[in-house]
């Protein structure tokens, strides 16, 4: 393993950054709970400046949002791009100069899902290097894109946009997708910084990857700007090197996110509320059905009181390409089981990894598990009984992932 300096000071990132940021856009989802905290004149100022970057999408609410709360269940779409804003330009280099890299990809594709009566939350994270049909799709400056049988998820966006993508997810997911938001490079770093940066944990031998510009000894961490840009993307220096090991390590962070998200930290502090309002809507491009800071504070107020236990992030599952070793195609019997579990609302149970490939691992420092108490048996709910509550499912072994309570670390491969 490469000894890190006194300092642990980050490299400069390597050229060649085909690969893209893995700019976890999920940030948007929760930070803008914050809406909740403005009104009046400043409530005016965010919608217009949502309003101008608007998308539309085919199945947006008819409905404009309502002073009330939002009892429907609901999906919003989250995307990361690797573009090379203002902020990150100079830091990634030939990334950005490089005119081979052009073109920008939806490098990042989350679908929250939150149901209702019970609410429940489900973050399915889709690979990078998912192959599967793109739809027709009309780009913002009216060009048609034909479609495609199958081509990487992470085209989509240059095929035609946020739109585009939603699309994409729709068709493979069969979910309806009302709202959605894009966030890029630079905007991820604006919103962690926003709440002071995130604790993650480094496991293993650490993180030693040059191409993410970072050299981190184990142990906690509090990754702010650049730094948690950089965790969010590194590949090669956690798990086996692969997209899939960095999906489990980026839901580490969303984890640890959520928790300080709704920790008395940020959301007893009324200034770092309207702050992080204030910087969710300069960082994001948001569907038309999202440009309303009344809407958004409707679905980041139905987040506050899901317990952690019923946050589940998941990584939709795949099986080996067998046209290319490099990419993977869905699993569609195993999504099955995962799409029913969440059309019904049942309580998801994990029997897979925390992270697919390795990528991260339990945390030392965590508390260990106590033994559930025991419980009586009680009969099966009755399947013709519609107010009966659903069994817990299990998902599939290859439906990786984990829950808010679960804390886990970067599996540091040195």
């Amino acid at each position: 393993m490469t000894q890190p300096s006194a300092q642990h000071a980050r490299r400069r990132p390597a050229s060649g950054w085909r690969r893209g940021a893995k700019a976890l856009a999920i940030a948007l989802t929760v930070a803008v709970v914050a809406a909740v905290a403005v009104g009046g004149f400043y409530a005016w100022s965010l919608s217009q400046r949502l309003q101008e970057a608007a998308v539309p999408l085919q199945d947006a609410p008819e409905q404009p949002p309502a002073l009330s709360e939002y009892g429907e269940p609901f999906t919003v779409l989250v995307v990361g791009t690797d573009e090379c804003d203002d902020q990150v330009r100079e830091a990634f280099g030939a990334r950005c100069t490089d005119p081979e890299n052009d073109g920008t990809r939806n490098d990042v594709n989350m679908l929250v899902h939150v149901s209702a009566d019970p609410r429940r939350v489900t973050v399915v994270s889709f690979p990078r290097d998912l192959e599967l049909p793109i739809p027709e799709c009309t780009a913002p400056d009216g060009t048609v894109f034909e479609g495609s049988f199958k081509a990487p998820i992470n085209s989509a966006y240059g095929a035609g946009g946020l739109t585009c993508v939603a699309e994409t997810v729709s068709q493979l997911s069969g979910q309806s997708i009302p709202f959605a938001a894009k966030v890029s490079f630079g905007n991820v770093v604006n919103i962690t910084d926003a709440i002071g940066g995130v604790e993650v944990c480094i496991g293993g031998d650490g993180i030693d990857d040059p191409d993410a510009g970072i050299d981190w000894e184990p142990g906690p961490r509090v990754v702010t700007g650049y730094d948690a840009l950089a965790f969010l993307r590194t590949r090669k220096g956690i798990g086996d090197g692969s997209d899939l090991a960095r999906i489990g390590n980026q839901q580490q962070y969303l984890s640890r996110l959520v928790n300080k998200l709704r920790s008395d930290e940020v959301l007893s502090n009324p200034g770092t509320l309207i702050g992080l309002a204030n910087t969710a809507v300069n960082n994001i491009t948001p569907s038309e059905s999202l440009a309303d800071p009344i809407r958004i504070a409707q679905l980041a107020y139905t987040l506050k009181d899901v317990p952690f236990d019923d946050i589940t992030f998941v990584q939709f599952p795949v099986v080996d390409d067998p046209d290319d070793p490099n990419r993977v195609v869905p699993d569609e019997a195993s999504a099955a089981i995962l799409w029913d579990a969440l059309e019904r609302n049942a309580p998801l149970a994990l029997t897979g990894e925390a992270g697919a490939n390795g990528g991260v691992i339990a945390d030392p420092s965590a508390p260990a598990p106590t033994e559930p108490a025991p419980v009586e048996t009680t009969p099966a709910p009755d399947a013709t009984d519609p107010t009966a509550a659903p069994e817990v499912v299990e998902l599939p072994s290859n439906v990786s992932g984990s829950k808010a309570d679960q804390a886990t670390c970067s599996a540091g491969n040195g």
